[in-house]
């Protein structure tokens, strides 16, 4: 008896449409749902910053000479040295004068002979002018008496005159100090050959101190008109003083490009020693500026970066930014994002282009 074939190829054929079914049941499930990251963000407000100026320097005297002879000569004694004070008047160097002195002995020695000739000249005109008041001499010969009196009083005056420059020359063989202060450096040896005018040693005069910093021209554009100014020993932070600008040099240095600040330290103290390297911290004019969380930056294609949420899809786009100064936890940009614009600041490694994500702590 044969058995009936088609409860079989139905069987097969219900089979199929469960198998149909199974398998696409299966790709419906292999389909990929978006993934939501959670993430921080801050909105970015401009807010006014002054920018910090920490600059290196050294101190000065706020006085300080290069002192020098009036005429050259063999430098034949230097009793300073280098760190030594002085007083006002102390002998700082001599030249040797033995030409000054042999100049002031041919002075002395010409107006000894102008004077006897005035002697001379004096006595004959009395005589000339007693004879011809009387009538008993010529009026011509009375007036050249008159006239060689006149001439050796002149050669009096001169000879006189040479004298005193004589003796100033002999002066001028001497430095002194005109002020108490300190020697800082020593400019030429006895036994030298000096000329007129050429430092024989550098003295800090006493009355004052100044810092001395070397500024680019792009800071001091930006410096208030009443800068507040702290200058601290670099070997010790805790010696300290304030300070005021005393003085800004009108042309940059041809090699650095920098301007040369004299700050007037007031009450400086004891320790901060000519020559001791400071440092100067100011503030310059408050500016408007976009600052970011530090943790908010990243590196991409070797470029600064950052990641912008767009409030529409709340999906992320790549922001390259340009960044102004880097400070301890933030960083202030120069350029690259706009005002209200929303930022992750935390979760920025996980993300990548057109990335869903929503605020943590937000609702799903």
């Amino acid at each position: 008896m044969r058995r009936d074939a088609r409860p079989s190829r139905r069987r097969a054929a219900l089979m199929g449409v469960l198998l149909a079914l199974a398998a696409g049941c299966a790709e419906e499930a292999e389909e990929p749902v978006p993934q939501v990251r959670p993430v921080r963000a801050i909105e970015v407000q401009p807010r006014q910053v002054a920018e910090p100026v920490v600059l290196t320097g050294r101190i000065a005297a706020a006085d300080e000479v290069a002192a020098g002879f009036r005429i050259g000569g063999r430098l034949l004694e230097r009793p300073v040295t280098t760190g030594q004070p002085i007083a006002p008047g102390q002998l700082i160097a001599r030249l040797e004068p033995q030409n000054e002195l042999n100049a002031l002995r041919t002075a002395e020695a010409n107006l000894a002979a102008a004077q006897g000739q005035l002697d001379e000249a004096r006595a004959e005109h009395a005589r000339q002018r007693h004879l011809e008041e009387r009538g008993w001499a010529a009026r011509a010969v009375y007036e050249r008496a008159r006239q060689a009196y006149q001439t050796a009083q002149a050669r009096v005056d001169a000879a006189r005159a040479q004298l005193d420059q004589a003796r100033d020359q002999l002066a001028f063989t001497e430095l002194h100090a005109d002020a108490p202060g300190v020697v800082v450096a020593v400019l030429a040896e006895p036994g030298e050959v000096v000329a007129a005018g050429q430092p024989i040693v550098r003295i800090a005069r006493e009355g004052g101190r100044d810092a001395v910093f070397d500024v680019p021209g792009a800071i001091i554009r930006r410096v208030p008109a009443v800068p507040k100014i702290t200058v601290e020993l670099a070997d010790d932070r805790s010696v300290r003083c304030e300070g005021r600008v005393r003085e800004v040099a009108p042309e940059a240095d041809p090699v650095t490009r920098t301007f040369e600040v004299k700050i007037g330290l007031i009450d400086p103290p004891a320790a901060m020693r000519l020559g001791a390297t400071v440092i100067g911290r100011m503030e310059t004019e408050a500016s408007e500026v976009l600052e970011i969380p530090a943790s908010a930056l990243f590196r991409h294609d070797g470029r600064p970066a950052v990641w912008v949420v767009d409030r529409q899809s709340w999906s992320v786009a790549l922001r390259p930014v340009e960044v102004a100064r880097f400070d301890t936890a933030s960083v202030v940009l120069a350029s690259g994002l706009d005002e209200g614009e929303l930022v992750v600041t935390a979760g920025v490694q996980a993300l990548h282009p057109g990335q869903k994500v929503r605020l943590a702590g937000a609702r799903p």
